[in-house]
């Protein structure tokens, strides 16, 4: 039952006082993709969102997470133009859940607060009322208020269309 579902993200909301659902779906029966876990749960695919580490080229800057909508691809150099670097770069897998501490599939901001990434949000999200990001591990989606979302990781909009 997904109501039984706990975890530090779920602790935390529960704190925060923040209304969420908990959406579980099968990572080991092949959901990997946001948008196959969107079908899963039951949302359309552009209020399903993925996050992203993004690494900047200048040395001193920290890693950066993108929460962008799953069907949606992210467009390096409209990223990088939008938050005024030259240049920046998707992080591997393995860069990702080194630098995380999480499994991909499972990234969410909400499991990396206080953690000294810079959040960014597509401001597609702001079309919606709440929106679908990882709980902070493969299977468990939460479905949250944007505003919710945005206060908690300290998210700032950012407009990635091409």
């Amino acid at each position: 039952m997904a109501e039984q579902f706990k975890n530090n993200v779920t602790r935390l909301l529960d704190s925060k006082k923040v209304r969420y659902q908990v959406c579980t779906y099968n990572y080991d029966a092949g959901v990997h993709s946001a948008v196959e876990v969107a079908e899963a749960i039951g949302l359309p695919p552009e209020q399903v969102f993925k996050t992203l580490v993004v690494l900047p080229e200048e040395p001193r800057r920290k890693p950066m997470l993108v929460i962008i909508p799953g069907p949606a691809t992210l467009d390096l150099r409209a990223f990088a133009k939008a938050v005024k670097l030259k240049k920046v770069k998707m992080a591997t897998h393995e860069q990702a859940e080194s630098m995380t501490g999480l499994q991909t599939g499972g990234i969410s901001a909400l499991a990396l607060i206080n953690k000294g990434f810079d959040v960014y949000l597509d401001d597609s999200a702001q079309q919606f009322e709440s929106i679908a990001v990882s709980a902070g591990q493969r299977g468990a989606n939460i479905v949250l208020p944007v505003n919710d979302l945005v206060r908690l990781v300290n998210a700032r909009f950012v407009h990635l269309d091409a």
